[in-house]
């Protein structure tokens, strides 16, 4: 079982730290009323990762650490300048399973070993306020740090680390600096411990070169696609964990990646990319499963929400709410084994090899302005080419069809305008923003579609069980509305961007 704890944290340097002087004194920081000795805590933590430091280029860390009084495997994820979520486990000999599976999209195959060894004598104060609740906590740091490999040596430091306590304001840890740059002290160079004994005790696996800006199209398609694949890699822990929107935001980067590659097949080689294309699309499908439970929980449950107690009639919320649970239960378990399986992580590695080592053609090096604004123009004349087909087909399955194969398009044409906007500038940000409108009418009415299928499966379920089904006709009913309103607000809104698109 790992548990999820929230770190807010500055850590400081300086002559104050360094010295013999001890901690400074914070008992005049606004706010508090007492500074608490909490005495003197020896911790002993080894930190683990791959040969070529992948976690640490990725500002990740992973250690096992005794003493103090949360002893255990702690892995910190960041979230923002000074912000990481700590996944802590229980001590065992080896990486909790838990813990391994949120590294595994950066790991993968690679062994995970010790790399770097940290004993700490920790000088902790507790400040609180009148009411004696904790505000931070300040630790003096003096540390020793080994090197156990890429690299020999050892180093000493002395360091003062800030957390603010659980739910705590920020804005009290600008107190807590302001009081300690008067005694001396300034924000440390290194983002964590582990990264300043790597630049101290041996060479550290630097991250990749900055690039330089886009010049070409392959520039641009290439940029594009680092950002999906780094989004990919960065989402995974979170889908994991289950995170709000994680599992929809992974699902786009891999519908913007294989939309890319279909997209600009005149500057990637499409005998390369569309292989890794279909691994994208399975990998899509299985984030759906989960994803579009999601949706049509949400719309049912607003649904519900909206009929006058007249209407409902049966368990339909209690039915709707079990159905639900079965349903998104059964998709997590299943979600975990394709993240855990050997399937994804070559998709991975395909993915890395490819925007490390790109299948340019020879029409990469072209000028953007031409070869992209080509590219864009021909997906929009297909999404044209499907609208109107939808527009001449009477209400139906083949009219609800040709509107679905609509919006697929738009989103791809969205997705290409997207890598073009760099390069084109306002034309594509402006077909961003209109397949965008576009994508939402459509997907509206698809939603319609596939609730209206759901509440047929209700239906059934609770006949089957002797209950009321007259409420889910009742939503039947006002869904069929929702999806005639959308087709009839088609024509006017195709008509708006058609005048709009100038790429």
């Amino acid at each position: 079982m790992a548990d999820t704890k929230r770190e807010i944290e500055r850590k400081y340097e300086g002559p104050a730290a360094e010295g013999d002087t001890g901690m400074p004194d914070l008992s005049g920081v606004p706010g508090v009323a007492r500074v608490i000795d909490k005495g003197v805590a020896e911790l002993d933590a080894t930190y683990y990762d791959t040969p070529d430091q992948r976690l640490a280029t990725a500002s990740l860390t992973l250690r096992r650490r005794t003493g103090g009084h949360d002893a255990g495997w702690h892995l910190k994820l960041p979230v923002s300048e000074g912000v990481r979520d700590e996944i802590q486990a229980p001590l065992s000999d080896t990486v909790p399973r838990a813990i391994a599976g949120l590294v595994r999209s950066r790991v993968r195959d690679a062994e995970l070993a010790p790399l770097v060894r940290l004993r700490s004598a920790r000088d902790i104060r507790h400040l609180v306020d009148d009411s004696g609740a904790l505000l931070a906590e300040v630790s003096l740091d003096r540390v020793r740090a080994e090197r156990l490999g890429g690299g020999e040596g050892t180093a000493a430091w002395t360091e003062i680390e800030v957390e603010l306590a659980d739910d705590g304001d920020p804005a009290f840890l600008d107190k807590v600096e302001k009081k300690l740059r008067k005694a001396g002290l300034s924000r440390s160079a290194s983002s964590s411990k582990l990264a300043k004994a790597l630049s101290t005790t041996g060479k550290r696996a630097g991250k990749p070169a900055p690039r330089t800006d886009p010049e070409t199209a392959g520039d641009h398609v290439l940029a594009y696609l680092r950002a999906q694949y780094d989004a990919i890699v960065e989402l995974d822990p979170a889908v994991r964990r289950d995170l709000p929107d994680s599992v929809h935001s992974m699902r786009v980067a891999t519908r913007r990646m294989r939309g890319t590659f279909r997209s600009y097949g005149k500057i990637l080689d499409r005998a390369v990319t569309d292989p890794i294309g279909d691994e994208l699309k399975w990998l899509a499908g299985e984030l759906g499963v989960d994803r579009d439970q999601e949706v049509l929980t949400e719309r049912l449950t607003e649904s519900l929400a909206q009929l006058p107690r007249t209407l409902l009639s049966g368990p339909v919320r209690t039915r709707l709410r079990s159905w639900a649970h079965a349903r998104h239960g059964g998709s997590r378990r299943r979600l975990i084994a394709v993240l855990d399986g050997k399937r994804y992580l070559a998709l991975l590695t395909a993915l890395d090899a490819l925007v490390t080592d790109p299948p340019l053609l020879k029409a990469a090096a072209g000028d953007p302005g031409k070869v992209i604004a080509k590219a864009v123009r021909k997906d929009f004349g297909k999404v044209s080419d499907l609208v109107e087909q939808a527009l001449d087909r009477p209400p139906g399955a083949d009219r609800d069809h040709a509107m679905h194969e609509a919006r697929k398009k738009a989103k791809r044409t969205r997705y290409a305008a997207e890598a073009a906007a760099p390069a084109l500038g306002a034309p594509a940000a402006g077909l961003v923003k209109s397949m965008k409108s576009l994508q939402s009418l459509l997907g509206d009415h698809q939603d319609s579609v596939m609730t209206r299928e759901a509440l047929r499966e209700l239906a059934a379920l609770a006949h089957a069980a002797g209950e009321s089904s007259f409420t889910y006709g009742v939503l039947y009913g006002r869904e069929e509305q929702r999806a005639a309103e959308a087709e009839a607000a088609l024509p006017g809104a195709w008509e708006k961007i058609e005048a709009q698109t100038a790429v």
